[in-house]
């Protein structure tokens, strides 16, 4: 591992180069953002949904060699998987997956929301975060968990050329959280930020209500910067 300094902290330089990137539930918003912003970053990105055509269709729709194909074909084949679907499919979708995602660096952005007239909530998650349940599911899988706080607008908006915001990374595996830190890089304006272990993923999850509700007062679509780093 190698650092040096930039930007007012220590970079790690992590090779990420040549890594493929899944996303499961890459027909969202959230993934399809993802997706375009990793492409044109030079990643190999494929696209993962139940419907095989769906997520081709997806693919299409973003171009710049984004493949899409069945979700166990995409976990199977890339080598990092972005976990994006809706919660009230996670848990299951995950299970299903234990297999062809065993030895994999999982990075779950998933926020356990709930909507009502008075905006966004956190739901309660047995595990205690969509980020532990993963890693319950997952147990021969590198569970990280990053990316909540990316508005897809802003990911999909082709007059954005930099996205300014920091990822905050958490994880248990110290090698995972720092290659999910050096992939966050890639995206021009994007800085990873090692956020703390996988216990402290509640939190993170459900800050996302409270972005939504600046969103929607101020008409914005907010990110996160971490200051003095």
């Amino acid at each position: 591992m190698e650092w040096e300094r930039g930007a007012g902290m220590m970079r790690h330089m992590t090779d990420v180069n040549g890594l493929s990137i899944g996303i499961l539930g890459g027909t969202g918003d959230q993934g399809k953002g993802l997706a375009r912003r990793f492409a044109l970053a030079g990643h190999q990105v494929l696209i993962g949904s139940r419907s095989a055509q769906r997520a081709q269709d997806a693919a299409d729709s973003i171009g710049s060699g984004v493949t899409g194909g069945e979700n166990a074909a995409v976990a199977a084949q890339a080598d990092i998987v972005i976990v994006a679907v809706p919660y009230e499919g996670h848990k299951a979708l995950l299970e299903s997956l234990r297999a062809e995602l065993a030895g994999k660096i999982v990075v779950d952005c998933v926020n356990p929301l709930g909507f009502d007239k008075q905006g966004a909530y956190a739901l309660p998650v047995e595990e205690g975060s969509a980020a532990q349940q993963a890693a319950a599911v997952l147990p021969d899988s590198r569970v990280v968990a990053a990316f909540h706080h990316v508005s897809a607008v802003v990911l999909m908006d082709p007059a954005v050329d930099k996205v300014d915001l920091d990822v905050l990374v958490l994880g248990d595996d110290r090698e995972a959280t720092d290659t999910v830190q050096a992939l966050a890089d890639v995206i021009p304006g994007v800085r990873g930020v090692y956020g703390g272990r996988l216990r402290n993923a509640h939190q993170i999850e459900a800050l996302t209500a409270n972005i939504i509700s600046v969103n929607r007062r101020y008409k914005a679509h907010a990110g996160l910067r971490i200051t003095d780093i």
